[in-house]
């Protein structure tokens, strides 16, 4: 590690700013040493407002249907491989019950652009989770809505909304989606969720395809500008039933340098170690956490349709992935110094 990236690093842990010249240099100074340097000054950072808590999210994927074609997607549109399915209302209420049963105080439905999921079918929904468990925090991540549809599911008691902006350069975001997806109604959607008052997640992929540092250090300075109350950064995997199959995986210890820079920018952003990590490295999420990240997300999805909402190849879902498997998680929390709490898991944000 050169002097400079240290100098940078802990300008960065004191200011949460850098240009993005700066963050390129970062980006291109990466080696062993400076992410141990990254990643002892972010979970400085992270103790000061977090302690060792480790927040749980219980994951429901509602769906693998979705309207759109996006390259590296498992469940995209014409992937006629995908065995389809969608949870009914009543599956997903049966599965907060257990959840709740289990001890998460957060539900996370997540799910492809289902046209099936219309405002009525959500809000009544989302009004009967909240009924149920008033003391829960509910998290949609269902893709580009209308602002108008933001913000009745907002109203209906809908608390976080997760919208990946995965990559803030346009001419990239173009190749890795069909013409259909538009980058500026991706960033318009993320400006919405904020006016319409949810806790809102961005984030990025780490070796996507055709990515490069300087895409990398534009990713790093709109998530300093754009402040998120979350932001998931996972390394790419390929699916082989898409157009990228056959590009290689992103990198477990790059992707968690760059958790470690994010967590340096925004002190108090909710920061998943994320199951891609778990996918990769079978002790991914251990290193995401060690290097500043305090947020997993059990699957608390139906069994039998946890194989089916593979957006990646050999994603995980069972043993420690599994909500039903939570003491394993405990223990593994544990074995590192950290604990996992039950509680909303809100973000600790001062006053500006």
């Amino acid at each position: 590690m050169t002097e400079h990236i240290k100098t940078l690093l802990s300008r960065l842990s004191r200011e949460h700013s850098l240009t993005e010249a700066e963050y390129l240099q970062l980006i291109e100074g990466y080696s062993p040493e400076a992410a141990v340097f990254a990643q002892d000054a972010a979970v400085q950072v992270r103790k000061h407002l977090y302690g060792t808590d480790i927040f749980i999210r219980g994951l429901i994927e509602i769906s693998n249907i979705c309207r759109n074609d996006c390259l590296y997607c498992g469940i995209r549109r014409s992937n006629s491989c995908c065995s389809r399915y969608r949870l009914l209302p009543e599956e997903i209420l049966a599965c907060t019950d257990e959840g709740y049963r289990l001890g998460f105080r957060t539900f996370v439905l997540q799910g492809g652009e289902d046209a099936y999921y219309t405002d009525d079918r959500l809000t009544s929904l989302i009004r009967e989770i909240r009924h149920r468990y008033p003391d829960c925090a509910i998290t949609l991540s269902l893709g580009e809505r209308g602002k108008a549809s933001f913000q009745r599911l907002r109203e209906a008691g809908a608390d976080r909304y997760l919208l990946r902006h995965e990559t803030a350069d346009a001419a990239h975001y173009r190749l890795l989606h069909p013409p259909e997806c538009s980058f500026e109604h991706r960033m318009q959607c993320l400006s919405d969720l904020k006016q319409c008052g949810y806790q809102v997640g961005c984030g990025f992929m780490t070796g996507s395809p055709f990515q490069t540092s300087a895409h990398l250090a534009r990713d790093l300075r709109f998530i300093e500008q754009f402040h998120p109350e979350m932001c998931g950064i996972g390394p790419f995997i390929p699916h082989h039933d898409t157009p990228f199959a056959g590009f290689p995986a992103g990198s477990v210890a790059f992707t968690c340098y760059l958790l470690s820079i994010v967590r340096l920018i925004v002190p108090d952003v909710l920061l998943p170690a994320t199951t891609a990590l778990g996918t990769l490295q079978p002790d991914g999420q251990k290193m995401g956490i060690l290097a500043g990240a305090n947020v997993v997300m059990p699957n608390l999805s139906p069994a039998d349709v946890r194989s089916k909402y593979m957006l990646y190849d050999n994603k995980r879902s069972i043993g420690i992935e599994s909500a039903q498997h939570l003491e394993l998680l405990a223990e593994r929390m544990n074995r590192i110094g950290y604990r996992i709490v039950t509680d909303r898991g809100d973000v600790r944000r001062k006053p500006v």
